[in-house]
């Protein structure tokens, strides 16, 4: 396979999880990275292992900042001419430091897509440019029926999930800023005609995501139970970790596999599918609340959990899950990784890191 993609994030979770995929197709892949989230290092040198075998794709990275206008024009004035592909996954995502940091949320989210798209449109005007943004721009939700079960909340009318006829409804300062990139996408394709998509992404996990406790919460909780099974077989106490509310809030899941075949289906359909956003997500068949996933974690490392609750984080849904029937019609994406699966790997891969 020829072409080459830029990939900014490309060294965190999802970037070196879809770079890695292409060069193992022999795609060349430059990744945009300033390295400073933690274990993107380690990512890179992993990316630069895949790159050494044989038939792999060339890979470049560059230390370049989003938010600074000269990096990303530098960036794209040398590489942008023949890409066929450009997947902005360079963010912020963490809520709490949105509330935290407001500024520097909004300078990476909203001037940093601003900057790559107008790099685009510069130097990469007929490339697929593919943004990650997510379900917070729907906001709480509490407009939507919910029901309260045994262990999860339940949206009785939305069977399959929700779609993205849901009005869109940005709170908090995360929601606003990826809220506002995601419409920055969407309208460059209305007013300048590039082939830009936008996923609104549920919950991501899975190999290469160094999680924290508000950042990839799944990560996180899978690491928490392996410490605690190591605390245990150690003879000692295991230290509780702490959930924020009742633990009945519900995401669908997807795996990190499935994740690069959406993007790189999307990529190939931009012809198709310029200027539409899509709610991507495991579905309500690879669905968990807090609850249920620690109830398969304890049956998977032989462990009960402890854990305290905290009061529920402002803005926090109690239910969403993606309905992603328009992305399967439109460019062919679904997911095959079950969250049993999926958690098995996730799993896999946590306990081969150096202790």
């Amino acid at each position: 396979m020829s072409g080459r993609w830029i990939v900014t994030g490309g060294c965190g979770f999802v970037g070196s999880n879809l770079a890695a995929s292409l060069l193992d197709d022999g795609v060349e892949v430059v990744v945009l990275d300033t390295l400073v989230r933690t274990g993107s290092s380690d990512n890179l040198a992993w990316l630069r292992e895949r790159a050494a075998r044989p038939g792999a794709g060339r890979l470049v990275h560059l230390a370049c900042d989003t938010r600074s206008r000269t990096d990303v024009e530098h960036a794209f004035a040398r590489f942008g001419d023949g890409a066929i592909a450009v997947a902005h996954l360079a963010g912020q995502v963490a809520m709490t430091t949105s509330i935290e940091r407001p500024r520097y949320d909004f300078e990476v989210n909203v001037l940093g897509a601003f900057n790559v798209l107008e790099a685009v449109r510069a130097h990469a005007p007929s490339a697929a440019t593919l943004f990650s943004s997510t379900n917070k721009v729907y906001g709480d939700l509490l407009g939507v029926r919910h029901e309260e079960g045994a262990t999860r909340w339940l949206l009785p009318d939305h069977p399959h999930g929700l779609d993205e006829s849901v009005p869109l409804d940005f709170h908090s300062p995360y929601g606003c800023s990826k809220g506002a990139a995601d419409q920055y996408f969407l309208d460059y394709h209305r007013i300048f005609g590039l082939r830009t998509v936008v996923f609104r992404h549920s919950s991501m996990y899975g190999g290469r995501q160094y999680a924290t406790y508000d950042q990839g919460w799944v990560g996180w909780f899978c690491q928490q139970a392996l410490r605690q099974r190591a605390e245990a077989r150690a003879g000692r106490t295991p230290e509780p970790f702490t959930i924020s509310g009742d633990g009945k809030q519900v995401r669908d899941l997807l795996f990190a596999a499935d994740l690069v075949r959406c993007y790189r289906l999307a990529a190939a359909a931009a012809d198709r599918i310029a200027g539409r956003a899509y709610n991507i997500g495991g579905g309500p068949e690879n669905s968990l609340s807090l609850l249920e996933l620690f109830s398969v974690l304890e049956r998977k490392v032989g462990q009960p959990l402890r854990y305290e609750r905290l009061p529920a984080r402002q803005s926090d849904q109690r239910v969403f899950v993606a309905d992603g029937r328009r992305a399967a019609a439109e460019f062919g994406f679904a997911p095959e990784v079950g969250v049993e699966a999926g958690l098995d790997r996730t799993l896999e891969w946590l306990e081969r890191l150096p202790r």
